[in-house]
């Protein structure tokens, strides 16, 4: 098959990085022909805009609607976005038809990959496949209430006229089928990991930086992932770190990640007078995560009960397991089936509350016979949620999709 993949964000980006890129690189390694066709957050800054990773073409063609240099990301001025906005679309568009295809992933129900999706199948035929692993209405910091209206319809409007819809939530499988989806195309894709990413690193490496971070004699809460207050409610863990911090003088909470709300935790942080006792690395190459991980006595996915963390399903689930770490948050959405029974983090009750997070924590560093069960049940868990079983379950999805369209047996 001939795939292309038309998205939003860039490979380094948590979906792009996390989800988009290994399912790609395995249909490649499946023996498909597969390119990418892309945004990116640092336009400006971007030495390669076209070339080929483990067999996958990655072009980027046009900048991001928000920039993320270094740690910080930025939002961009009404003019300048709507310039933005349409530079992505045609570019995006231009991709999508320089080539026939038989596969058109468009990753995200956004506007601008979903046009040029729409776009391709016109010209090429092929079979336009949806991935919908957010939800996107509610996740987004938005400037004005019509943006937010813009990426509603297309979140709503975009699956009902695709062939293949895919989803990580039962939440978003149910929003999905409440907005008109045809129940026949809609299949539940889950999140998971990438084993040759997140491998063990060498003891050297651990030790240099837990020096670099001062972390000698700490026992580290970790939190690895987007400090975006409106999808990941990091204010919340904060919070909860000051009540830890009371039980165990020792401990130190370790945010890894960048974002737009990195000065208002560091504000928050120094306002409960905890700062002292709170890293922030900022945003880090991907090939050093593995190391941060195994700093970790517990890393923590903070979840209000919304609609934001309802529809999501959290990397950090999959990577923390995979890396022998054990992991917290709440049985908010996606988050309780996916532990397993038993499960294989704790669960915070209820979401939202503080005190209720900085107990569980205090549970899992107080207990090694506890933390020793998660991560035994974490290991045994991770082996359903690899990337390779993923794309074999999408491949089979675009397989029976096409069989169909031609005429054959679904």
């Amino acid at each position: 098959m001939r795939i292309l993949f038309l998205l939003t964000q860039d490979l380094e980006s948590p979906s792009g990085l996390g989800r988009f890129w290994p399912l790609a690189r395995e249909l490649a390694g499946n023996g498909h022909q597969v390119r990418i066709a892309t945004l990116h957050s640092d336009w400006a800054g971007l030495v390669e805009r076209r070339f080929e990773k483990e067999g996958v073409h990655i072009e980027y063609v046009a900048p991001m609607h928000v920039q993320k240099i270094g740690s910080q990301k930025r939002y961009y001025s009404f003019l300048k976005l709507s310039s933005v906005i349409l530079r992505a679309t045609w570019a995006l568009c231009r991709a999508a038809l320089a080539a026939p295809v038989d596969v058109i992933q468009v990753g995200k129900p956004h506007p601008m990959n979903g046009l040029a999706g729409l776009l391709a199948r016109r010209v090429h035929g092929g079979l336009l496949c949806v991935d919908c692993d957010d939800y996107e209405a509610q996740i987004n910091r938005f400037g004005a209430g019509w943006q937010r209206q813009v990426v509603a319809y297309w979140e709503r409007r975009l699956p009902r006229l695709a062939q293949v819809v895919t989803t990580h939530t039962q939440f978003m499988h149910d929003n999905l089928l409440a907005w008109g989806c045809a129940p026949e195309k809609l299949h539940y894709l889950s999140n998971g990991v990438d084993r040759g990413r997140f491998t063990q690193p060498e003891p050297g490496e651990v030790a240099a930086l837990r020096q670099q971070l001062g972390l000698q004699g700490k026992r580290v809460v970790a939190y690895l992932g987007s400090l975006s207050q409106p999808s990941h409610p990091v204010d919340l863990l904060v919070k909860a770190f000051q009540q830890v911090l009371g039980s165990i003088p020792e401990a130190v909470l370790l945010l890894v990640g960048g974002g737009e709300d990195v000065k208002p935790l560091q504000a928050l942080a120094l306002h409960l007078g905890i700062d002292r006792a709170v890293r922030f690395s900022g945003r880090v190459p991907a090939a050093q995560v593995p190391a941060y991980y195994a700093l970790a006595e517990v890393t923590v996915d903070p979840v209000h009960d919304d609609d934001a963390a309802r529809g999501r399903s959290p990397l950090k689930m999959f990577e923390s397991w995979v890396m022998g770490v054990p992991f917290v948050t709440s049985p908010v959405g996606e988050r309780l089936r996916l532990a397993g029974d038993p499960p294989a983090c704790r669960m915070a009750t209820p979401a939202g509350d503080p005190q209720a997070l900085a107990q569980v924590i205090l549970e899992v560093l107080s207990s090694a016979e506890l933390a020793d069960t998660l991560v035994q049940r974490g290991a045994q868990r991770v082996e359903e949620y690899t990337w390779d079983r993923l794309a074999g379950r999408l491949e089979a999805v675009y397989q029976a999709a096409l069989r169909g369209k031609h005429g054959g047996n679904p």
